[in-house]
């Protein structure tokens, strides 16, 4: 894989795969050197409509967002986008809210609709070298935790 390829999570709702879809192809000779992982549908849609390689986790519902999350966590993606649909009540919306939780803790470029995705990929550090900075969660880690003494005798 080319160096400055970048690890991107496409992922889209049902009422938004159509817009997804279109982007990726209206952008295809821009993203067609990247790796791409997706949840279940949205990654065959792709597939099998416009070609790309993906690696497909789990329907969104049934636990794609939270496979994605844990790809975000190991530092397998470096780049997030995510059309989710604010108009539709979801039943994963937990789910959906620790992900994009998870995007912002480490520091992930996200887009959530057209627009923002346009101005993450022309930008010259999309095709350029980037070095996201890391978190340091060292303090977060080693804080002292003050537990009350258990009333519970074994």
């Amino acid at each position: 894989m080319n160096q400055l390829a970048k690890k991107i999570a496409l992922i889209a709702h049902d009422n938004k795969k159509q817009d997804l879809l279109d982007w990726c192809a209206y952008n295809q000779k821009s993203l067609q050197t990247h790796q791409f992982y997706a949840t279940g549908t949205t990654g065959q849609l792709l597939q099998d409509r416009l070609g790309f390689s993906v690696t497909c986790f789990q329907s969104g519902p049934l636990g794609g967002d939270q496979q994605i999350g844990a790809k975000i966590v190991e530092g397998e993606i470096d780049l997030l986008i995510f059309f989710w649909d604010p108009l539709e009540p979801m039943s994963h919306d937990p789910d959906i809210k620790a992900l994009l939780r998870l995007a912002v803790l480490w520091n992930i470029p996200s887009a959530c609709n057209v627009a923002t995705a346009d101005f993450l990929i022309s930008s010259p550090l999309f095709t350029g070298g980037y070095e996201r900075q890391q978190p340091d969660f060292t303090t977060y880690r080693q804080r002292a935790l003050k537990l009350k003494e258990s009333s519970h005798q074994a």
